[in-house]
């Protein structure tokens, strides 16, 4: 098998690497193309003893932290700092690289340490920081819609421990709607059936057309709301649920919604 060959099916996934770790379509596909000129000119040679799609990688990792091969500024537009991507390049450039292989481009810690010239450990330690940053930045005022009381509690103790600001507990569609509005939360967790208190769903939906604010329902009864048709939910937690389950969820929801998240 020739090099073009054994290399052809992963230059998809390395320019979607270097679009995300760059910021940049352009900047992205520039350090791609100097990466294979300088591969097909011989000034560069792929690491013997790798898979091909880490040697490949770690040629691309020489080119883009080589002084001599800038295309990007390395500046962050302050504005795209509430959107996923800005948060992501707001990351140092180790701890971004040691994410986005791990995290999206599936290698592990030994490849990506490979890949990096860094040792399994600090590869570890960079990606625990970068979580560690992004959840820094994702710290919210969140209103819990949930007419059973322990349900409501132990929400509010997952989420608090998780660093955010419950900032109220609605157990009526009227009650949720008031408080969102006067609160005015980051994220709301709403059960879609509040028993005499009506609807879940339709206190969100009544709020959302005040503003625009991410939602996760947590329910005992995901069919009724995972039908095929649309509207659906984005994020859905089902009773009964882990921590792990609220957190992950919790941090997705906050970190893809594109509005500021941090608390006044």
């Amino acid at each position: 098998m020739s090099m073009t060959q054994a290399l052809a099916p992963h230059l998809p996934y390395l320019r979607r690497y270097a679009r995300a770790l760059t910021g940049s379509q352009k900047s992205g596909d520039a350090y791609v193309r100097a990466s294979l000129q300088a591969l097909l000119a011989g000034e560069q040679n792929l690491a013997e003893g790798l898979a091909p799609r880490v040697a490949l990688y770690k040629l691309f990792h020489t080119i883009w932290s080589s002084p001599a091969t800038r295309f990007d500024n390395g500046n962050v537009d302050p504005d795209a700092l509430h959107s996923p991507e800005g948060r992501l390049q707001a990351l140092s450039a180790e701890r971004r690289a040691a994410l986005l292989l791990t995290a999206v481009e599936s290698f592990n810690i030994e490849e990506a340490a490979e890949i990096l010239d860094e040792t399994p450990e600090e590869i570890e330690r960079a990606i625990m920081d970068a979580q560690k940053s992004i959840e820094s930045e994702l710290v919210s005022k969140i209103l819990i819609i949930e007419d059973e009381p322990i349900i409501a509690l132990d929400l509010e103790n997952l989420v608090t421990e998780l660093g955010h600001e419950v900032v109220a507990t609605a157990a009526s569609k009227d009650q949720a709607v008031r408080e969102a509005l006067s609160k005015k939360p980051g994220l709301i967790l709403a059960d879609i059936n509040l028993g005499e208190g009506g609807s879940g769903i339709d206190a969100v939906n009544e709020i959302l057309s005040s503003f625009d604010v991410p939602v996760i329902f947590v329910t005992a009864y995901p069919e009724r709301l995972l039908t095929g048709e649309r509207p659906e939910p984005t994020y859905l937690i089902a009773k009964p649920f882990l921590p792990e389950t609220v957190q992950a969820t919790v941090g997705q929801a906050l970190f893809f919604h594109p509005i500021k998240r941090k608390a006044a």
